[in-house]
């Protein structure tokens, strides 16, 4: 079985050509013709993954975010990026990256929020060329909780060390609209899909104004929002192959903490 292999099934779910411009998708380091021995998921590529999939004896690593991002002039271990890119080379570990081509499927990183919010009848927040491709999800609660429950339940689900949110409106909450990670541009969709909340990640001072008494925004951290992902990509392959080890891993590559 080899690298191709693999990403051809996960590409089902995660086409590199539904992935967002400005993005970095695919195998960034590697031969597609190499078989693979075990694969690791992870959220984030960071030395210490390299030394995760060496110890498990995984030559492939299905990341979420894109290791190389920008261009990459020099190679010299000079940054972290780099140490990685490095040591994956010299211990022949291949790195590929599904972002925003899993962003924008319709049973990808939001739709996974939803299932672990137990939201019913989602659909997607922002469709593209059609209701199966586009970025968000927006569905409901079985029944609906006041704000403070809601917020409550909310950093509890999601883990989070603290959640960030708009003045409240005073109203219960039932509709929901996710987008996981960095998700500000969406909120005037939310607002449009007459969403009681939005959860999304990395909104700034002035986003918190574009609530106007029309919604409760809430941002529960980048890393948190996404953190699911690595579940659902195990799920998903683990489904289809058995000859080698797909493996979740157990490194947070969380870069923020809190008090």
């Amino acid at each position: 079985m080899t690298i191709r292999n693999v990403t051809n099934y996960l590409e089902k779910i995660a086409p590199l050509e539904q992935a967002e411009d400005f993005d970095n998708v695919g195998l960034l380091i590697g031969d597609y013709n190499t078989k693979v021995n075990g694969v690791l998921i992870t959220l984030d590529t960071l030395e210490k993954t390299i030394d995760e999939a060496i110890a498990n004896n995984c030559n492939l690593i299905i990341s979420f975010h894109p290791i190389i991002f920008n261009g990459l002039k020099k190679i010299n271990g000079n940054s972290y990026v780099e140490r990685v890119v490095l040591k994956a080379i010299q211990n022949n570990i291949a790195i590929y990256a599904t972002h925003t081509a899993l962003d924008n499927s319709n049973v990808g990183v939001s739709a996974k929020m939803c299932d672990v919010l137990g939201l019913i009848n989602y659909k997607i927040l922002i469709p593209k060329d059609n209701d199966s491709i586009g970025m968000g999800m927006i569905g409901e609660l079985q029944e609906s909780m006041s704000e403070d429950d809601f917020l409550n339940y909310t950093k509890m689900i999601f883990n989070s060390g603290g959640v960030r949110f708009s003045k409240k409106t005073g109203k219960p909450i039932q509709k929901i609209a996710v987008l996981g990670g960095a998700g500000s541009f969406a909120i005037p969709n939310a607002i449009q899909e007459k969403a009681d909340a939005y959860i999304s990640a990395d909104l700034k001072y002035h986003d918190f104004f574009k609530a106007e008494d029309k919604i409760l925004l809430i941002d529960v951290g980048h890393y948190e929002s996404e953190q699911f992902t690595k579940n659902l990509l195990v799920e998903y392959l683990t489904k289809k192959f058995t000859s080698f080890a797909v493996i979740l891993s157990e490194e947070s590559t969380n870069p923020i903490y809190y008090l």
